[in-house]
């Protein structure tokens, strides 16, 4: 049995799913966090994915950006965590609303 592209978009929409369902449900900062960055790699699985059943090489060169666009996020994101957690002992999001000014 040959593994298709076929397979791999409906992984990254399992996996997609998941991280859309842990987005929605959990009120955690980092496990929305988690959530998030699953779903930006299921986009690139099926980027990679397109690109190799089309024979392009744009899908990996749109990873490559995904995942820049990702580690800048990660970076920012995990900062503000971190601070936000150090101010208010608590990554629970419903507390941050209380932050508004």
């Amino acid at each position: 049995m040959e593994v298709t592209a076929g397979w791999y978009m409906l992984l990254a929409a399992g996996l997609f799913a998941i991280g859309a369902v842990g987005l929605l449900v959990r009120r955690n900062a980092l496990i929305m966090f988690m959530s998030i960055e699953l779903m930006l790699n299921s986009v690139n699985l099926t980027f990679v994915a397109a690109g190799r059943e089309l024979g392009l090489l744009e899908g990996q060169l749109a990873v490559l950006f995904v995942m820049v666009v990702a580690a800048a996020e990660v970076t920012v994101g995990l900062a503000i965590i971190v601070a936000v957690f150090r101010y208010r002992s608590s990554a629970d999001v419903d507390d941050l609303a209380e932050l508004k000014g």
